[in-house]
This record gives C-alpha cells, sequence and structure tokens, in this order.
C-alpha cells in the first residue's frame, strides 16, 4: 500500500475512541514505556501517550521515512520518539519496554509472523505486555458482490500472498503464535472491524478504492475478464460499494499475553 497518500489513509480511517477501549483492555496503564511497532501517521502513537500518562512515554517505530517525518510534524511532542526501524530485525537498541503494542503488522509478513513476534518479546520486560492486532478473512467477506469482481478479487489477493508475502488470515493465528511463545495470563477479543450495509460511507469507499488503484499494479496484476481492463473493473468495483444492499464485514482479533519465564 506504499504511495504518496498512504500516510494520510492511515491517519483518516483510525477511530481514537475504539483504540483508546482496546489497549485499555490490553493493560496498558500510566507510567508505563510503550513501543508502538508499525506506528503508521503517528496517530495511534500519541493516543497511547495520553493513556500511560502521567509519567509514561512512547517510541513509534516504523519502516517509512516518509510517514515518520508525517508522524512527526503532525503527533511528535515530549515524550514521544519517532524511530525509523526494520521490524524483521533485532530491536534490542530500543531498549526494554512495559508494553509493546503491534497493530495492522504482520498481515505483511506472511512467513515471518512468528518470528517477528518473538524478536519484539526481546524488548518487553519481564511481566510485560504485547498486543497483537490484526483482522481476518480480509477481504473476502462480501454478499451480494458480482460473481466477476469476486472471482477477480480472490485471484488478486491470492497474488498478493505469493508475490508480497500478504497474509490475508493473519488474525486467527494470533493465539497459536503467542501460546507458542510461551506467553502467560492470554487473551482474546473478536469484534466487528467493518460492518458495510445501505448507504455507502465516503471513508470507507476512499479507503477500498485506493487499494484497488495501488495494490493491482503494484503487483502487475492482468484483469483478463474484464475487456474494458482496469478501467472496467474499477467502475464494477466503485459501482458494488455505492449498492445500498451490498453486505460486508471484517473480522479484527485482538490477542493480549504477559512475559513469562519461558518467553
Amino acid at each position: 500500500m506504499e504511495s504518496e497518500g498512504e500516510s494520510h489513509r492511515l491517519d483518516v480511517k483510525i477511530d481514537a475512541e475504539t483504540i483508546t477501549r482496546q489497549a485499555i483492555w490490553a493493560g496498558i496503564k500510566p507510567g508505563m514505556r510503550v513501543a508502538d511497532l508499525g506506528c503508521g501517521s503517528g496517530k495511534v502513537t500519541s493516543l497511547l501517550y495520553d493513556l500511560v500518562q502521567p509519567g509514561g512515554t512512547v517510541v513509534g517505530v516504523d519502516g517509512s521515512a516518509a510517514r515518520l517525518v508525517y508522524a512527526q510534524e503532525k503527533y511528535g511532542r515530549k515524550g514521544i520518539d519517532f524511530i525509523q526501524g526494520n521490524l524483521t530485525q533485532p530491536l534490542g537498541h530500543l531498549g526494554q519496554f512495559d508494553f509493546i503494542w503491534v497493530r495492522f503488522v504482520l498481515e505483511y509478513y506472511l512467513s515471518k509472523s512468528s518470528s517477528m513476534v518473538k524478536n519484539f518479546a526481546g524488548c518487553l520486560k519481564p511481566g510485560g505486555i504485547i498486543c497483537l492486532v490484526d483482522l481476518d478473512h480480509n477481504p473476502f467477506n462480501y454478499y451480494g458482490i458480482p460473481e466477476r469482481l469476486e472471482h477477480t478479487l480472490k485471484k488478486i489477493m491470492k497474488e498478493v500472498e505469493e508475490k508480497t508475502d500478504f497474509d490475508p488470515f493473519i488474525g486467527r493465528k494470533l493465539y497459536s503464535i503467542v501460546y507458542d511463545l510461551g506467553f502467560e495470563d492470554i487473551d482474546v477479543r473478536v469484534e466487528n472491524y467493518r460492518v458495510t450495509f445501505g448507504k455507502a460511507k465516503e471513508l470507507e469507499v476512499f479507503n477500498m478504492l485506493k487499494k484497488i488503484e495501488i495494490v493491482p499494479e503494484k503487483i502487475k496484476f492482468q484483469f483478463d475478464d474484464y475487456q474494458g481492463g482496469y478501467e472496467e473493473f474499477y467502475q464494477e468495483t466503485l459501482a458494488f460499494l455505492s449498492d445500498p444492499r451490498r453486505f460486508a464485514y471484517t473480522p479484527l482479533i485482538l490477542c493480549r499475553g504477559s512475559k513469562g519465564a519461558k518467553v
């Protein structure tokens, strides 16, 4: 999804009330030192910072220099550090944390998700908390979708898995990853990330159209089922998203655990 407007897309889709509620459920508390791994636009980092006051600090880490510039300009303040880093590499230089938040990161690392969480755990203090947050079965849960469009979207996602290491089913794997690594006091929460019906919401249409503008081009997808190529596919997608009869939903799974002696 890397593009010129990606920082803005990530920023506008975040619901502050939801993030706050989820982080409190996970166990965030005032005074903690927190890592927001894959911090994106920095908005979530800022929300986590508010939750650890008084006395807490947050480090936001992301691989994109452009997103970090956006984050620093919009959300930078004393007590928040934004650092560029490769989340597939050791992170010991960041120090130790009481709480690590990993939201919408592991879906991009089908072959590396378990080893990455093990790596993150190395930055946790004994008893520290890690919270993994990701989607599941994304974006296949539609009803009322034209057969040709559904077939094409599934083909796109299959190629995305093969060519980019994307995992649309990472949500259901989070518990097992945390369990296998020896975390304790594990808890899981399943929520609706998005439920779409009736009149189209402008933000939802914007977010989906951004994906179909960027992803097929990145993987050089061939629209064999569309005589008019990408443009015909785009128009059919727009018509489906705007249809008040269509129904779509995406599950969100959160998994939290505490670092025990075996981790």
